[in-house]
């Protein structure tokens, strides 16, 4: 497990120049490990190397783990598709979630909120490439959604999450995330200081463009295995 403790200390390096070579201020970006298909041992070795904030994308997988790491103080992220019938669990077993991309989904988590948790921290989703593979709202619609589930109780409405379409080259990375970072700041919304941008492979892109989370899942843990 030192393998991860490595690749961690380099990817968090690599986050501080990338801070460093845009003006930002040191430790502005916070690291979300992204875990899911990965077993807990891997979590606890990120966990002892200092690592607090994971991702994971499936439900029953995600449960399985907070049971089996309930003695671990971990930030628990939620970032995959949301369907009706799996919002209770997910309002219930989360800190935050990255994926909203629809006010009845919002609704839901909202009024499923157990009344002993504090708000439950949510991002909208935002279809940046109007890629017709992924969720999300366009940019048009989002100003509409997030005067909508500003409104909502028990939840904190912190931002945004997108997921670019793959491009090569610095500037092609950084152009999808300006555009949202720049359409979120001109609405002047005084809650929203939260920007979910950026992967393993366009990282600094996104530090460059606003990002304050970075969802970084194979330069920690390796390629995924979905068997």
């Amino acid at each position: 497990m030192n393998k991860i403790k490595q690749r961690l200390k380099k990817v968090k390096s690599l986050m501080r120049y990338a801070e460093s070579e845009t003006g930002r201020n040191k430790g502005s970006v916070q690291l979300l490990a992204v875990s899911k298909t990965k077993p807990t041992a891997v979590i606890a070795a990120a966990y002892q190397a200092g690592q607090r904030l994971f991702g994971e994308s499936y439900l029953q997988e995600a449960l399985a783990k907070q049971r089996a790491l309930a003695a671990y103080d971990i930030s628990w992220h939620f970032i995959g598709p949301i369907q009706s019938n799996k919002t209770k669990a997910i309002s219930a077993h989360f800190n935050w979630v990255h994926s909203v991309d629809r006010l009845k989904i919002a609704k839901r988590l909202s009024e499923q909120r157990p009344g002993h948790l504090p708000s439950l921290n949510i991002c909208l989703q935002v279809n940046i490439s109007d890629e017709a593979t992924k969720s999300g709202v366009t940019l048009e619609e989002l100003p509409s959604l997030i005067d909508q589930v500003g409104l909502l109780p028990n939840i904190c409405l912190r931002g945004v999450m997108a997921i670019p379409e793959p491009a090569t080259g610095f500037e092609s990375q950084c152009l999808p995330y300006r555009e949202l970072y720049q359409t979120v700041k001109k609405l002047k919304h005084v809650s929203l200081d939260t920007f979910s941008f950026g992967m393993s492979g366009d990282l600094e892109a996104a530090i460059a463009e606003g990002s304050t989370i970075v969802r970084v899942g194979s330069a920690l843990f390796g390629k995924r295995n979905y068997k």
